[in-house]
């Protein structure tokens, strides 16, 4: 399991089983941020993130909602603007829940590719 949290606390993940890899992203966005995304099935991830704690950046096509805490301003997740689907930031994870963990690079500035 990976647990997570914003740095005051007040959003809170875990993820129940480890992913098989995180993504490190270098589109505009995310290369700012120094993010790692986690992605998993829905039913195997929880996010606690009570009703006005994250304020959200949207722009551009306006699909994604960045997320960050109110309160310590990290941010924790995206969602698709539709609610379908979405990822928490695995940056906010301690190093022992994330070891062996693989980092996979993805060009979100370019190609759209996995450059590994």
């Amino acid at each position: 399991m990976i647990k997570g949290s914003c740095h005051c606390g007040a959003v809170t993940f875990e993820i129940l089983e480890q992913p098989d890899f995180v993504i490190t992203c270098n589109c505009s966005i995310c290369r700012r941020l120094n993010t790692r995304w986690a992605y998993s099935q829905r039913t195997k991830m929880t996010l606690r993130a009570p009703e006005g704690a994250t304020h959200a950046y949207v722009w551009g096509d306006k699909d994604l909602e960045f997320h960050a805490c109110k309160t310590c301003n990290c941010t924790t997740h995206w969602m698709a603007t539709d609610g379908s689907r979405y990822a928490l930031n695995c940056q906010l994870a301690s190093e022992a829940d994330m070891e062996g963990v693989r980092v996979r690079r993805f060009d979100g500035a370019d190609t759209w590719e996995l450059l590994d």
